[in-house]
């Protein structure tokens, strides 16, 4: 018998999760993965983000160091 193909789940694919995560929430975990990855703060800035069909999302990331003159 041959191996049967996987359906593909096409209302899965056409409900955007993306669209429920706030855009102030992918800038702070992304300044929190680059701050971990390179040992010092910095901040994020996420641009307008558009929704594409397919569960995705196309936006310019704005990553630069956080600068504390008090530290």
């Amino acid at each position: 018998m041959a191996e049967q193909e996987k359906a593909i789940d096409v209302e899965k694919l056409l409900k955007n999760k993306l669209k429920g995560i706030s855009v102030g929430a992918l800038e702070g975990a992304i300044a929190k993965v680059v701050s971990e990855l390179v040992g010092e703060d910095y901040k994020c800035t996420i641009g307008e983000v558009k929704y594409t069909l397919f569960s995705g999302a196309d936006f310019h990331i704005k990553v630069e160091l956080s600068y504390n003159p008090n530290e």
